[in-house]
């Protein structure tokens, strides 16, 4: 009598088929206000930057500290397609926008053919520095609005209005669900291999026939566009108003520790690392409250917070440079039957 052998270990689609089941089917009915405001947008809106900074870090290998600036574009060009084209659905909007940002992206990576590593990364923080002073110079970005600090448009979609927490997240979820499935196509793709021919040597790459400089343009469309939309998700569905102060130079620097401590070149690695970022201060409030009472404040937080996530990048980068990534990875082998 035959027998037919089980396999030791799950499929590769059964974690991110559970995640989205839990994601769409579970969290709605049992998470509170609070934790969409507060956890799961933010961390949405994070997690799709961190994937579009890792298509272009991570896999091509073309350092970015402009992040943010970016996602200033996605927000504003939003915002302004919407507010000056009447009737112009939201959903094609926020697909302009990402093709605003696309454009920008384009300008700034063209150093990228010339220059590499530190070079390059000081070329991309002049985007960082030029958006913002072009979005508080000019007032036309934000509507003359005396303050800068722009109220959201509501976010309707085929007569429907996402005005509720559990609707602002599910709005959210199903922009960076498409999105990432899309980049975790992309990366098995062609075009994914030629992104890590580049990254890993220019030269044998270019010797057997990848097309360089295109690949690199390619990557920062392509990581600006996703970019871009996660900036009208941070605007639009967390923050609910647009100013560049949303966008400023520490965001740049948290979507790159989150691409470092989740793992480059990997797309989960940009979730583990959002994760991380979003939760960590509130657990840091509630152990500094528990074990430091009223002594702990919100500058006492800020900085203790600084200094850990500091610690975390050093120990990342010299003892797991893969990342929590590596982490989970090495925890679900052992703890696999065997």
């Amino acid at each position: 009598m035959s027998t037919v052998a089980l396999p030791r270990t799950l499929p590769a689609w059964t974690w991110p088929l559970a995640v989205l089941v839990i994601a769409f089917g579970v969290m709605p009915f049992v998470a509170s206000g609070y934790v969409f405001d507060a956890l799961l947008i933010p961390f949405l809106a994070l997690s799709l930057a961190a994937v579009g900074l890792n298509l272009l870090t991570g896999y091509a290998g073309q350092l970015s500290l402009g992040t943010a600036a970016f996602m200033a574009v996605g927000a504003f060009a939003a915002y302004n397609f919407n507010l000056r084209v009447e009737g112009l659905p939201l959903l094609v909007s926020i697909g302009l926008a990402g093709l605003a940002a696309t454009a920008v992206g384009l300008v700034f990576g063209l150093p990228s053919l010339r220059l590499r590593g530190f070079y390059l990364a000081v070329s991309t923080l002049a985007a960082q520095f030029f958006v913002q002073w072009a979005l508080t110079k000019f007032s036309w970005f934000s509507n003359d609005n005396a303050s800068g600090v722009i109220d959201a448009p509501a976010l309707e979609v085929a007569g429907i209005v996402f005005d509720t927490p559990v609707g602002r997240y599910l709005f959210s979820l199903v922009i960076v669900t498409v999105l990432t499935l899309l980049a975790w196509r992309l990366v098995r793709t062609q075009t994914g291999h030629h992104f890590i021919a580049v990254r890993d040597n220019e030269l044998a790459a270019r010797v057997i026939g990848v097309p360089v400089l295109r690949t690199k343009l390619l990557a920062f469309a392509v990581s600006s566009f996703i970019v871009g939309v996660a900036g009208v998700l941070w605007g639009f569905v967390y923050l609910r108003t647009v100013e560049p102060a949303g966008f400023n130079l520490d965001r740049s620097f948290q979507i790159l520790f989150i691409v470092i401590i989740g793992g480059l070149a990997t797309i989960r690695g940009a979730f583990f690392g959002a994760a991380l970022i979003v939760v960590f201060p509130l657990l840091l409030s509630r152990v500094g409250s528990f074990l430091f009472g009223g002594s702990f404040d919100s500058g006492v937080l800020d900085m203790s917070q600084r200094i850990v996530l500091g610690a975390l990048i050093i120990f990342f980068l010299a003892v797991e440079p893969q990342g929590l990534v590596a982490l989970w990875d090495r925890a679900r082998k052992r703890l696999a039957p065997a």
